[in-house]
């Protein structure tokens, strides 16, 4: 495992993507194969508590994780706030568009599974036999889980809700006490959130072992089923993303008053990067081109697309609540309005935190709060997370997009 830092200065995390996948492939594939033979049976004695024991040790790293990383990301985000007038705009028109993109999820991805449902094989093959619709929790209920009598006690219950908003709180706060103790609290936090960074990679560098596991008993189970639903999974979570890629193109003209074929030219070397890195970060020396081309101020350029790549993701809540919509549908709970509004609040908070990772280390850290917070269970995302190196071509496209294009827009309304 490589480390350096990323633009929020935590480790870097390098996952091994590709062999997860192939783990997935694999494991498919055996599981298929051997069906009804007397290999599978010594196959499955391994396979089996391997994907079980990687599936526990994923969750064990979520909650503290989160924490961390929370507090740290609103404590980032409220410091560039106060860093003057150009910089309070950029943080709101990214408090903007993360909530807009969270809402529009909650809204896109129900009406697109009503319209095209999950394939009845692949919800009995990744659903991992979990489907149980449960009592919808109510309005009531969804404010009652937010404020517990005892934090720690819902903490070691699992309930991210209450944990999330409590350290989104409690950052808040900490902006309002003396320079050193905030000091010294951000950078246990910091510190939290660095180590268990490390910790959930060593994690993952053993996903395709994991991943494997699980997939030689799917496949054993179900046979093909699952592929489908994977296929279709991608499908409607990239869409997600892509209405934000759309949107990012509006942004463009409709606020930066840029032309629609400037824009699009200044964007082909930024997206050929960003589509063969799959990363916000090594887009960034791109964006900064572009914006020069575009006729975006140095000065705004040079402060507002570095400040996008540390606390801003514009994807990520549309494409994370994809995720969690689809693990609803497959497990059978049913949403209700006051629980995916849970969902849009937890997805905001979260994509202030889980910045500059990569693909699967975030789908990991922002997913599992926002299923938690609406009530769904994660066993699914151990599955999904294997094909998130597809879906997240499509969230380093809306983002750097997106980034460039709130940089003009913003560099617009200083003039």
């Amino acid at each position: 495992m490589q480390q350096g830092e990323t633009a929020s200065g935590f480790p870097e995390i390098r996952v091994p993507a590709a062999l997860t996948f192939a783990g997935l492939v694999l494991g498919f594939a055996a599981g298929i194969a051997l069906k009804g033979t007397a290999a599978l049976d010594p196959l499955l004695a391994f396979a089996e508590p391997a994907g079980s024991l990687w599936l526990r040790a994923l969750k064990l790293t979520i909650l503290p994780l989160v924490i961390g990383l929370v507090y740290t990301g609103i404590s980032q985000t409220l410091a560039a706030a106060g860093g003057g007038s150009l910089a309070r705009r950029a943080v709101g028109m990214f408090v903007v568009v993360l909530l807009a993109s969270g809402t529009m999820s909650a809204v896109l991805v129900p009406a697109l599974l009503e319209a095209f449902p999950i394939p009845p094989s692949a919800v009995a093959a990744l659903s991992g036999g979990a489907a149980n619709p449960g009592k919808v929790p109510g309005f009531a209920e969804i404010l009652a889980a937010m404020m517990p009598d005892n934090i720690f006690a819902a903490a070691s219950g699992g309930a991210m809700l209450p944990v999330v908003v409590f350290a989104s709180l409690f950052a808040l706060a900490a902006t309002r006490i003396a320079d050193g103790p905030r000091r010294q609290l951000g950078l246990v936090f910091e510190g939290l959130a660095a180590a268990m960074m490390v910790v959930v990679g060593w994690v993952l560098m053993l996903a395709p072992i994991g991943v494997f596991g699980l997939a030689v008993s799917l496949g054993a189970k179900t046979g093909s089923g699952a592929i489908g639903g994977l296929a279709h999974y991608i499908l409607i979570v990239s869409a997600a993303g892509g209405v934000v890629l759309l949107a990012a193109y509006g942004v463009a003209i409709g606020l930066g008053r840029l032309g629609f074929g400037n824009f699009v030219r200044a964007m082909l070397p930024v997206h050929a990067v960003a589509i063969s890195t799959q990363s916000s970060l090594a887009s960034l020396p791109a964006m900064l081109s572009a914006s020069r081309r575009l006729n975006v101020r140095e000065a705004t350029a040079d402060f507002a697309l570095p400040l996008a790549v540390a606390i801003f993701r514009a994807t990520s809540p549309a494409m994370n609540m994809g995720v969690a919509i689809y693990a609803a549908h497959l497990t059978g709970v049913s949403l209700s309005a006051p629980a995916l509004a849970a969902g849009v609040l937890v997805a905001f908070l979260v994509s202030l935190s889980s910045v500059s990772l990569p693909g699967t280390l975030s789908f990991v850290v922002s997913v599992g709060p926002i299923a938690n917070a609406m009530g769904v269970p994660i066993a699914p995302l151990a599955l999904l997370v294997a094909v998130e190196m597809l879906p997240d071509i499509m969230r380093t496209l809306g983002n750097v997009t997106m980034d460039v294009a709130v940089t003009a827009a913003v560099d617009r309304r200083s003039t």
